[in-house]
Order: structure tokens, then C-alpha cells, then sequence
């Protein structure tokens, strides 16, 4: 062997040898064979499973001429023969052979042909072959040893450099696994800190979407008909989700994992048999991952959802593990800040309580007692004596007055617990508010109101309750209209009355909170507000909440 050719050989071996970079490997193999035996083109195709090409490398041919080419090879013909036999094949015009299975559109004019098996502990690693010798007609059995023996050193080169591949891959895992354990340390603990449900429910959200790289996430909160009371989302704008017909109502996956409560993972959605198909205007989602937050007494408190996987095409079972560790977290500061909210809650109405027991055990009995001795005065005091009867009535009826003023505050401060049913907390509220005010009020229901999200309901009675108050406290009105109806995708609220009304510009006559609250507990619903009135002509509150839950009523 000449002293060339071996000095040549020994260079693209150390080449070959000095790289840990697979795609630099596997180039340096390439261009290497070609220089060595004076080939115009030379390539190395590494098969799969199958013995299709699924890696193609090549030398000499230009990138433009490699576009132009209708596909590039797939590992049949005498390709598929050098990796199924694993010999050698050398040949002088290679579409003479029987083998040969012809050149896709675009494909360069190729001769003289020299394939080599690139083989390591008898596994096939790839193949390695030359077309069109420079300088002859044919490649000889010594351009075919030169191309054995640095195949024999690309082998143990591919296998090294797939062994620092795989190892990369390996730590790249592990970083990637530590970074998620620490974003899920500090999502548990920033989940823990806050008390807020709303607040939680959106940090979890959040939280987890961030840890999983996933597109969106939604946290869904069932009644206790399984149907989805309170949907949370993260990685969709408000102005897309506003497009939507309807957020998700608890059916097809979100349901299976509500009422199956197990967690699931599907690569394609459509395809799931679980799934029930999207809204209009819902975005695009395929791969999927929904996991059940469990609460207390094995009970499903929410569910997390995700979709559409950034970096990979699916959800893998480590990511389910991980949601899984944020549902057992999300559970305890799911559970921590329902009970602060009903401490909250008990704290007012005991306060309230004792503060309507006040008034009415202290302050009314001795307006009262005050009454009874004016009106004893009244009695002995002369019937000819106007100004002084007079001025007697004017007083008994101030205290009156008082005294049906301090009831109507002491209505607005009882603890009432509203078990969920619209219709019927407002026809108790109305009950009390006439036994109170004495102001008779045209109560109009529709039908269904019972099938109302809860916090809707809430909302409706919240809002009525403070209408009426006010009402009670400073319309000085003879009449209440309180009609609740259904509107397209809506429930509407309208309260009116024929008291003295006031000027909405004059801030000097908004009394206490409920002007202020009303309208904002509707913004929290993405509701419309609007409140009429005028002096001397009323005053009319209609509120209007969408419901994005198709519910359906008579």
C-alpha cells in the first residue's frame, strides 16, 4: 500500500476519531472516503429499524443539486443489498446490476460504484459508498480495502460519538428534571403562600403550565352535578376566549377525567374516543394531559388540564407525574383558602349577628320606650292645645320612623345562608323586605333558575340583597318591581322602584358600599351594568350576566 494512500487514511481516521459530535462524525466520514479513493460523490446512510435511511449524509453533491433531486435515497436497491448483507459491493456501471433500482427525478448521472457496510460487534451501523471515480473507470479492489479500513474506524467513531450523544441526552434529562423539581418547589410554595381562591386557582394554572411547557392549561372546579362551576385558563387571551361560543361545560375528555378521576394522556385529541370536538372559535389543540386534584374524604375538588406539548409531540409519563405532585399541592391550597374565605365568611356574619342583636335588643326597645312616653304626654296634653299635639305626632312618628329604619338595616345585616337556588333566596329576601319596609314589591321569576351556576346565583342574590337595602334605607319608595329572565346566553336582573330617586353625578348622595359593589361584583362575572335614576323619578339597577354554560330552561 502506497505511503500516500496509508498517510491519507491515517488523517481521516484521526479525523473521524477526534470528533464526539454524531452529524460531524458522520460528515468528516463522508468527505473523508471521497478524498481518500478520488470519488466525485460519496454518502452514508444510516437505517433504522426497518432498513430504511432515516440519517443521509453526502459529499460532493451541492446543496441546490440535492433540491432539485425528487427525494433522496431510501435504502433500497443495492443501497438495502449492503445493509442486509453487509458486504461489500464494488461495481463498474452500477445501473448494469439487477439490483439497482434507478435514480429519482433530479438525481446526478452515477457510474462506477463502491459500497462498504459500516459495522461494529456485528450490529449495522450504516453504509458507506462512492460513485464516479476521478481518474479511472471503475474503483479497484484497493480503493474498496482503503474504504473498508476507515469504515472499520468510522464504526468504533459513530458508536463513541452515540455514546456522548446518548450521555448529553442523559444530562440534558437530569437538568431539565432538576429544573422542573425546583419550579415545582417553588410553584408549591408560592401556590401554599396565597389564600385567595381565585388567586390560587390562577397561579396553579400558571405555575403548571410554565413547568410542562405546554401551550395552555385550565384548572376546573365541578358542581356537585359534575358539571363545570369555575374554569380558570392560562395561555388564551381574553379577547379569544370572548370568540368562543362557551368554555368547556364538563363533556367529553374534561368529563372523563371528572367523573373517571383518573389522569389521562392522549397524543391527539380528535382522536380520542373520550373527546366531544371543540367550540367555534376554539384553538387548536392536540396533545393532552388531564389530571384530577384530590381533595379530602377522596373527593375530586378540580381538575388540571393541559395541551399542546412545546417540545415534543406528546405528554410523557414523567410530565403526568409531575402535574400530579402540582394536583397533590393544588389540593391543599385549594382546600386552605376555602376554608380561610368561609372563616371570613362566619367572622362577618357573627359580627353582623351581634351587631343586629344590639340594635335591636338596645337601641329600638329604648326608641320605643321614648315613643310610649310621648304618646302618654299626648294624652294628658289638651286636645285644644294644636301646636303641642301637633309637635307630639311629628315626634311619635320621627321615632317610628327610626325605629323602621333600624329594622330595614338590621334586615340587610342578617346572616342569611344561600343554599344556591336563585328563585327562592330572592322570594325569602322579598318576604323580609316587606315584613321590614312595609313597600310591596312585583316579583317576577322565570322558570330554571335553580339550574344556575353557583357563583351567578351568588352574585344575583348579593346584588339584590344590597338593591333592596338600599331601597329600604333611602328611596322612600311605594312600590318595588324585581324581575329575573332569561336573555340569549344571559340571565338579566332588573330592580326598580318609584322612590324619590337621586342624581348618579352627585357623589354626596352615594351612601355606603352598595353603589360600588353591585356594579363590581358583576364586572367579576363579565357582566353589563347599568343603573337609572333620577330625582323624584326612581331608580332602576338591570344587571346582565353571560352564561357560558348552555343551560337550558322553560
Amino acid at each position: 500500500m502506497p505511503y500516500q494512500a496509508l498517510e491519507a487514511l491515517h488523517r481521516a481516521a484521526l479525523l473521524v476519531a477526534s470528533e464526539r459530535d454524531l452529524p460531524h462524525v458522520l460528515q468528516h466520514i463522508v468527505d473523508g472516503a471521497r478524498e481518500l479513493v478520488g470519488a466525485q460523490y460519496a454518502a452514508l446512510g444510516v437505517p433504522d429499524e426497518n432498513g430504511r435511511l432515516h440519517t443521509f449524509i453526502y459529499s460532493g453533491l451541492t446543496a441546490e443539486q440535492a433540491r432539485h433531486m425528487a427525494h433522496l435515497p431510501l435504502g433500497r436497491g443495492l443501497l438495502g443489498a449492503i445493509i442486509h448483507e453487509q458486504t461489500s459491493i464494488r461495481l463498474p456501471d452500477l445501473a448494469q446490476d439487477h439490483r439497482s433500482v434507478g435514480f429519482p427525478e433530479g438525481h446526478p448521472p452515477m457510474t462506477s460504484f463502491l459500497g462498504v457496510p459500516i459495522v461494529q460487534d456485528g450490529a449495522p451501523l450504516g453504509n458507506l459508498y462512492l460513485t464516479n471515480k476521478l481518474e479511472a473507470a471503475e474503483f479497484t479492489p484497493y480503493d474498496q480495502q482503503l474504504v473498508e479500513m476507515l469504515a472499520a474506524h468510522a464504526g468504533q467513531a459513530i458508536v463513541k460519538a452515540q455514546f456522548y450523544e446518548a450521555d448529553a441526552q442523559t444530562q440534558a434529562l437530569l437538568t431539565r428534571r432538576n429544573q422542573q423539581l425546583t419550579a415545582l418547589s417553588e410553584a408549591a410554595r408560592a401556590i401554599s403562600a396565597k389564600l385567595n381562591l381565585d388567586t390560587v386557582l390562577q397561579m396553579i394554572v400558571d405555575e403548571t403550565r410554565t413547568l410542562l411547557g405546554a401551550q395552555y392549561a385550565a384548572l376546573a372546579v365541578p358542581s356537585p352535578t359534575g358539571q363545570i362551576e369555575t374554569f380558570v385558563f392560562s395561555g388564551l387571551a381574553d379577547e379569544e376566549a370572548r370568540k368562543m361560543t362557551h368554555l368547556p361545560i364538563g363533556g367529553g375528555l374534561f368529563g372523563h377525567i371528572i367523573h373517571g378521576k383518573e389522569s389521562f394522556r392522549v397524543a391527539n385529541m380528535a382522536g380520542s374516543p373520550h373527546s366531544s370536538g371543540f367550540p367555534a372559535h376554539h384553538p387548536a389543540m392536540t396533545s393532552f394531559l388531564g389530571v384530577p386534584i384530590w381533595g379530602a374524604n377522596e373527593q375530586v375538588v378540580g381538575t388540571i388540564y393541559l395541551t399542546n406539548k412545546q417540545d415534543a409531540a406528546e405528554f410523557s409519563p414523567h410530565d403526568q407525574e409531575l402535574v400530579e405532585m402540582v394536583a397533590a399541592h393544588a389540593a391543599v391550597a385549594i382546600q386552605n383558602a376555602q376554608l380561610y374565605e368561609r372563616v371570613e365568611q362566619l367572622a362577618v356574619l357573627e359580627e353582623r349577628t351581634r351587631i343586629g342583636m344590639d340594635l335591636h335588643d338596645g337601641v329600638i326597645q329604648s326608641i320605643y320606650a321614648v315613643g310610649l312616653t310621648l304618646e302618654t304626654t299626648r294624652m294628658v296634653v289638651p286636645e285644644t292645645e294644636t301646636d303641642a299635639q301637633m309637635l307630639l305626632g311629628t315626634a311619635v312618628n320621627a321615632l317610628n320612623d327610626a325605629i323602621r329604619d333600624i329594622r330595614n338595616y338590621i334586615l340587610d345585616l342578617r346572616p342569611r345562608r344561600f343554599q344556591g337556588d336563585l328563585g327562592e333566596g330572592l322570594r325569602q329576601l322579598v318576604r323580609e323586605f316587606q315584613a321590614n319596609a312595609l313597600t310591596p314589591v312585583d316579583l317576577q321569576l322565570a322558570s330554571g333558575l335553580d339550574r344556575l351556576p353557583f357563583k351567578v346565583a351568588r352574585s344575583l342574590f348579593l346584588i339584590s340583597q344590597e338593591a333592596l337595602a338600599n331601597i329600604a334605607r333611602h328611596a322612600k319608595a311605594s312600590q318595588v318591581w324585581v324581575d329575573v329572565v332569561w336573555r340569549p346566553s344571559a340571565i338579566a336582573l332588573t330592580i326598580r322602584d318609584n322612590g324619590r330617586g337621586f342624581d348618579p353625578e352627585d357623589k354626596t348622595r352615594r351612601v355606603g358600599h352598595g353603589l360600588a359593589n353591585m356594579p363590581q361584583r358583576t364586572r367579576d362575572l363579565g357582566g353589563q351594568y347599568d343603573m337609572q335614576s333620577a330625582p323624584k323619578a326612581g331608580t332602576t339597577i338591570t344587571v346582565e350576566i353571560p352564561l357560558r354554560l348552555p343551560l337550558t330552561h322553560d
